[in-house]
């Protein structure tokens, strides 16, 4: 007689209960809907815009929409019929753009400007120190604007994107400029670099950065001798590690300097920190400069390196003082607005794309600290420390900020 055998796991396992049932799959929720404006910029000489036709395409392509002002790409060389048929829509009105909730915009918007946004939205653009007053911060907190200097905001390994890239291309342009001046039709009659037989060029650049970089790159390869000075030796090391080639590079002291100054042809002056441009060069300096030598303040929208420096634009660039021809022109980018519109369009594309996956600007704001540093303005509060004390302006910390939200 054989045992009888428990078959009560058995029994069990025929119950419909215990039989694996098809489950419908989680279904990822869509990403945050941007609306984005994209306004014409109402600076004369501004060529620049913020997104190419391509990178509307790529917007509009992901659920985003995009509303163009007309005409705010045609001096980039970008045309309506491009941003149309890449998917935006293009609109005759200017306040119709800044009801947009994102607001990208190459300079910082004027009063009348921000008085088309509306409360709450989001303004991410330039911020030009040397030509904003209280007034514009105060008429962004009236309206609880949050506001993002690009400038300001970094990436994840901690550079500053958008100034790199403006550096590298007002770094390249500056030397065009430059061999401009110098020209006999300008300035001293001298070929920018060196030829067999004859003194090259002398040029003398303030700050060791990324405009730095370029327009030694540059000014090396056409044969100029060149001088870098900055106070940050790392800075100055980094430099020559860069370019791969031994230069001249000193520290900032007022004797050195002054006597480079005396035999400079051309100067570059690209010094920035967190807090503006120092002012390095005094206006006695430059009045012992040779004549019709040419200065490139290139850190001027930062307060400029030296002292008789003051804004120009691209119709009347230049002004002489002590014989000193004097270019400060604070978006050299512009020059070249194509080729600095793409950059600038690289750089802010994937950028939107970021703030719609994590939910909108807040949630990024909140939730990435590289993201965080591009805030000047956050609902009604000045949030830059430096920005509060200049203007003496009311001031909260973003960290604050954030535990409330919390």
């Amino acid at each position: 007689m054989k045992p009888k055998i428990d078959d009560t796991l058995g029994k069990l396992a025929t119950q419909s209960a215990l039989y694996p049932k098809e489950a419908l799959q989680e279904v990822a929720s869509k990403d945050f809907k941007l609306y984005i404006g994209l306004p014409k910029e109402s600076e004369d000489f501004e060529n620049r815009v913020c997104l190419t036709p391509e990178a509307v395409a790529l917007l509009v392509n992901n659920g985003h929409e995009v509303i163009v002002e007309t005409n705010a790409g045609i001096n980039a060389k970008f045309s309506d019929r491009e941003y149309s048929e890449a998917g935006a829509k293009i609109s005759y009105s200017a306040q119709e753009v800044y009801q947009s909730d994102i607001i990208l915009k190459v300079q910082p918007p004027t009063l009348e400007e921000i008085d088309f946004i509306k409360p709450g939205k989001t303004l991410i653009s330039a911020l030009q120190l040397a030509r904003l007053d209280k007034s514009y911060f105060e008429e962004l907190n009236n309206k609880r604007i949050t506001a993002l200097a690009y400038e300001y905001l970094e990436d994840k390994g901690g550079t500053i994107p958008l100034v790199r890239a403006m550096s590298e291309i007002a770094g390249s342009t500056v030397m065009l400029i430059a061999a401009e001046y110098l020209s006999s039709k300008n300035g001293k009659g001298i070929i920018l670099g060196g030829i067999t037989g004859v003194p090259p060029t002398k040029v003398l650049i303030l700050g060791a950065g990324t405009v730095a970089e370029y327009a030694t790159r540059t000014a090396l390869g056409l044969g100029a001798e060149v001088k870098v000075f900055d106070n940050h030796v790392y800075k100055l090391r980094r430099l020559k590690q860069n370019l791969g080639v031994q230069l001249y590079t000193s520290t900032i002291d007022t004797f050195t300097l002054r006597n480079e100054l005396k035999v400079a042809d051309l100067v570059i002056g690209s010094l920035r920190t967190d807090e503006g441009s120092p002012c390095v060069v005094t206006e006695e300096m430059i009045a012992e400069m040779q004549p019709n030598s040419v200065l490139i303040d290139v850190s001027i929208d930062q307060g400029g390196c030296f002292e008789t420096s003051r804004i120009t634009d691209h119709k009347n660039p230049v002004f002489r003082k002590h014989d000193v021809i004097h270019y400060c022109v604070p978006n050299i980018a512009s020059r070249v607005a194509r080729t600095a519109s793409t950059a600038l369009s690289n750089i802010f594309t994937p950028m939107l794309l970021q703030i719609s996956k994590k939910g909108g600007v807040d949630d990024l704001i909140f939730s990435r600290d590289w993201f965080m540093k591009g805030v000047y303005a956050y609902k009604g509060y000045v949030t830059n420390p430096y920005l509060a004390k200049k203007f003496e302006i009311k001031y909260r910390e973003m960290k604050l900020l954030m535990a409330f939200r919390f």
